[in-house]
């Protein structure tokens, strides 16, 4: 059942992107008439942007309802790398839960490699397709886009509590302090998601260093994010010959880096009272 709550997220990820890129159509705008004969669509447009809303809510009370009858004795876990919360589907009402959660989880991830990406503004015109879904936040200040991923986590985990906690999923916090506290380590733990786009683009970067691939935009696009997150080792020596380690030095680091992050969090999540 994990790897269809995987499949089903990622339909509802397809659908959200539909949903942002939908107003970025030309064809679904209002044309001047004298252009009608150019910009006719083929077929009549269907769809609106509130349809692919619908969408998602249908696909996601629709998967609670297959995991409450069709899976009585599974049991859902919402992945938040310090925490695991277990979601048992013997109640249509956790299992509700558990599908928006997940989803919301997968979309949460989705949106902070998004983040990272902005961050590193590679050329365009790859860096507009990062634009589309990020829409306005893409041009708001670096200081804002890095503290988003802390402040957006921690008030989801600080808002989700109070559902977890009614439904018996999480025990009761001591005080509002505590609360406060579990927020910022979920939030903290949020920044490791980075680790999965640094390490893509590393591997890319060091796949077409060897294979050529062609003068495509994505490959340049590729070639110049790497050159800004491999900047810091440049004053290393890591090539030997016609052999480059910097990608390898740094996918590892990070990775490692990550590691030691998630575990430091995960313990001083376990060190909080209940």
């Amino acid at each position: 059942m994990a790897y269809v709550d995987f499949i089903l997220n990622l339909a509802g990820l397809l659908l959200w992107l539909n949903w942002r890129s939908l107003r970025f159509d030309p064809l679904t705008k209002r044309t001047p008439a004298t252009l009608m004969g150019t910009l006719r669509p083929a077929s009549p447009q269907k769809l609106r942007r509130w349809h692919f809303v619908l969408f998602i809510v249908g696909l996601l009370f629709l998967r609670a309802v297959v995991y409450r009858w069709l899976a009585p004795f599974w049991v859902g876990k919402l992945d938040l790398g310090v925490t695991v919360p277990p979601f048992r589907s013997d109640s249509f009402e956790v299992m509700l839960a558990f599908s928006f959660f997940s989803f919301g989880l997968a979309l949460g991830i989705f949106f902070v490699g998004l983040l990272l990406l902005s961050l590193l503004q590679g050329p365009e015109p790859i860096h507009g397709l990062v634009k589309i879904p990020l829409g306005r936040v893409d041009g708001w200040p670096r200081w804002a886009k890095i503290l988003l991923p802390l402040l957006a986590a921690a008030v989801a985990w600080w808002l989700a509590g109070w559902l977890l906690i009614r439904l018996q999923i999480l025990p009761p916090p001591i005080s509002v302090a505590q609360r406060l506290e579990q927020s910022l380590v979920i939030g903290l733990n949020g920044y490791l998601v980075w680790k999965f786009p640094v390490g893509a683009i590393l591997a890319l970067h060091l796949l077409n260093s060897y294979i050529y691939f062609g003068r495509h935009p994505f490959w340049k696009y590729v070639n110049a994010t790497a050159q800004k997150l491999l900047r810091p080792l440049k004053s290393i020596p890591l090539q030997l010959g016609r052999v480059d380690f910097a990608p390898l030095v740094g996918i590892a680091l990070v990775f490692l880096a990550a590691e030691g992050a998630g575990r430091g969090l995960a313990w001083i999540y376990a060190k909080l009272p209940f």
